[in-house]
């Protein structure tokens, strides 16, 4: 069996590029690029879906791989899969913004913890909502559904030298505004009650200014904050619901699904 440079290279090639494109979501999409999730995991997963999508791929370009333009590909293959996992991970930024202006309207600013997502200190009301809405994508099937819309798009977006138009790069800067315009939606219902007790305990220090506000402001802030995040959670979740499906619309926009 006589195997030729030119053939092996060109097997490695059709291996290689579909491996850099699900190995680049999985590395930038939510709940496998968390810190708990070790490398080995997500290589594994990686080698196991290009091995059953090689199959399937359209013809390749005749291009070398170790070449400027194979390295174009490769390029543009990291960009599509980082903008993939990228676009649903803004979805839980959003979720960690709206828990910080929770924590800090309530008097848990300092509370804090590190978020498994992204290794940082958040406040523990952000972690609530982001363990939360873990479930939820995982309820949902979300992380299946971005698995097979990125094997999907290798129809959309064949392998080649070029990938996506500036203006889907131009739309995922616009979307990313849904980052602060969705964590003050979570967010507000609490804030404005919060806004309300507070502006109350302030004509409350006017009118008896020998009041001791920070004994008696801190503690019933802390627990009205408790008691309307009980209250608003069914809320949180269904905005967060929303703010995620509009994420894959974009996404699907992006990819040309």
């Amino acid at each position: 069996m006589n195997v030729t440079e030119a053939q092996l290279l060109s097997l490695t090639a059709s291996f290689i590029w579909p491996l850099i494109r699900i190995g680049a979501m999985f590395i930038a999409a939510p709940l496998f690029s968390m810190n708990g999730v070790p490398a080995r995991v997500r290589l594994l997963l990686s080698v196991a879906l290009t091995l059953v999508i090689m199959p399937l791929l359209p013809p390749l370009p005749a291009l070398e791989m170790f070449s400027f333009q194979g390295f174009k590909v490769a390029a543009w293959q990291v960009l599509i899969g980082l903008s993939s996992g990228f676009i649903i991970q803004m979805v839980f930024a959003a979720v960690v913004f709206g828990g910080q202006g929770i924590a800090y309207s309530m008097g848990l600013g300092f509370a804090s913890m590190v978020d498994p997502q992204n290794g940082q200190q958040v406040p523990v009301v952000s972690q609530l909502y982001v363990i939360t809405g873990t479930l939820i994508f995982l309820s949902l099937d979300g992380h299946l559904l971005l698995i097979k819309m990125l094997l999907d798009s290798f129809a959309t977006l064949p392998i080649a030298d070029t990938g996506l138009e500036s203006s889907d790069l131009w739309a995922i800067v616009a979307w990313s505004s849904r980052i602060f315009a969705g964590g003050l939606l979570l967010a507000l219902p609490v804030i404005a009650s919060l806004l309300l007790v507070n502006i109350s305990f302030g004509v409350a220090t006017r009118a008896a200014p020998q009041l001791n506000i920070f004994s008696v402001g801190f503690p019933v802030t802390l627990f009205l904050g408790l008691i309307l995040i009980w209250i608003t959670l069914p809320n949180v979740l269904d905005q967060f619901e929303g703010i995620l499906v509009e994420a894959y619309e974009l996404l699907e926009q992006v990819l040309r699904l």
